[in-house]
C-alpha cells in the first residue's frame, strides 16, 4: 500500500514537473533569443547563443530607444495600480452589500455580475469604444473605470464566496458600538478579506499589465502602454519585425509582473479556494 502511494506520488510529481517545463519553455525561448541577432533568431530560434550570435545588451538598448519605454512603463503602472485599487475596493464593497442585504434586487445584481463574466469582449468592443469616446474615457485615467467594469464579475464572485463564510456577529457588534456601514466595512470586514483581496489584486494586475487590445482601442498610439509600445516599435518597414528588440522588450515587460507574482503567489490558491467554496 505504501509503495503504491509512493508510486502515485512520483507519477503526479513527474506529470506536474513536465507541465511546469511546458509552461516555462516559451519564457525560456524569449529570454534566450533576446540576446541574439534578428537573423539568428529567425534561422535558429532554439540554439543557445554562441560567440557569433551573441549580441549582449544591444537588443535591450535598441528596444528601449525605439519603444519609448519609460513613458509607456509609467502609463502602464498608473493604469494597473489605479485599476486594481478600484477593483479591490469597489467590488469588495459590492460583494458585502450583496451578501448581507438579502433581497431579490441584490440577487439580481449578483447574477448580473456573473453574467458579465461570460459575455465575450469582442461582442461589445466597438460599442464600448464609441461610448467611452463620448464620455471622455479614452485617456490614461479614463480607462481605469473601464477596467473596473470588466474586472468586477470575477472579483465580486470571489469576494461574495469569502464573505459568506465570515461571522455576522462581529459586524453586528461593531454596529452596536456605533459604527456606520462604511466604518464597519473598512475597520472590521475589509481587514478580514486580505487573502481574497490579494488574490483579486494579483489576477487583475497580471491581466491589466499584459493587456493589449483594450488600451489599443481606447488610447491608440498617442498614450501607448507597454504592450502597445512594444508592438508598434518593433515593426519595421514593409511589415518586417525586429525580433531581437521584440524579445528584449518582452523580457523587460514581464519582469515587474513576475516579481509581483512571486511575492504574492502563496495567497492565490488560498484566496481562490476560500472565495469559491466558503458559504
Amino acid at each position: 500500500m505504501e509503495s503504491r502511494k509512493r508510486l502515485n506520488h512520483g507519477i503526479s510529481f513527474a506529470f506536474l514537473l513536465l507541465l511546469s517545463l511546458l509552461f516555462l519553455f516559451p519564457i525560456y525561448l524569449v529570454v534566450l533569443n533576446s540576446f541574439k541577432s534578428k537573423f539568428n533568431i529567425v534561422g535558429s530560434p532554439f540554439k543557445f547563443p554562441n560567440e557569433s550570435t551573441f549580441v549582449g545588451l544591444e537588443n535591450y538598448i535598441n528596444g528601449i530607444k525605439m519603444s519609448d519605454l519609460v513613458p509607456a512603463f509609467l502609463r502602464t503602472l498608473i493604469i494597473t495600480v489605479g485599476s486594481v485599487l478600484a477593483i479591490v475596493i469597489f467590488t469588495s464593497m459590492a460583494a458585502w452589500f450583496i451578501v448581507r442585504v438579502k433581497s431579490r434586487t441584490t440577487k439580481l445584481i449578483y447574477y448580473l455580475f456573473l453574467f458579465s463574466m461570460i459575455v465575450p469582449f469582442q461582442m461589445i468592443m466597438f460599442a464600448m469604444v464609441s461610448v467611452c469616446s463620448k464620455l471622455g474615457l479614452n485617456n490614461v485615467l479614463g480607462i481605469i473605470p473601464v477596467y473596473l467594469g470588466f474586472g468586477s464579475g470575477m472579483s465580486v464572485f470571489l469576494f461574495s464566496g469569502f464573505i459568506r463564510g465570515l461571522p455576522h456577529e462581529i459586524e453586528e457588534a461593531a454596529m452596536i458600538d456605533g459604527c456606520g456601514p462604511l466604518r464597519t466595512f473598512f475597520t472590521v470586514v475589509f481587514p478580514m478579506l486580505k487573502p481574497t483581496s490579494i488574490t483579486v489584486a494579483i489576477l487583475n494586475a497580471m491581466w491589466i499589465w499584459n493587456d493589449f487590445l483594450l488600451p489599443y482601442l481606447l488610447l491608440g498610439t498617442q498614450n501607448k502602454t507597454l504592450s502597445v509600445a512594444i508592438q508598434i516599435a518593433t515593426q519595421g518597414a514593409y511589415g518586417s519585425i525586429d525580433w531581437g528588440g521584440f524579445m528584449a522588450m518582452l523580457v523587460l515587460a514581464i519582469i515587474p509582473i513576475v516579481i509581483f507574482y512571486l511575492f504574492c503567489q502563496k495567497y492565490i490558491i488560498k484566496g481562490v479556494i476560500d472565495g469559491a467554496v466558503k458559504g
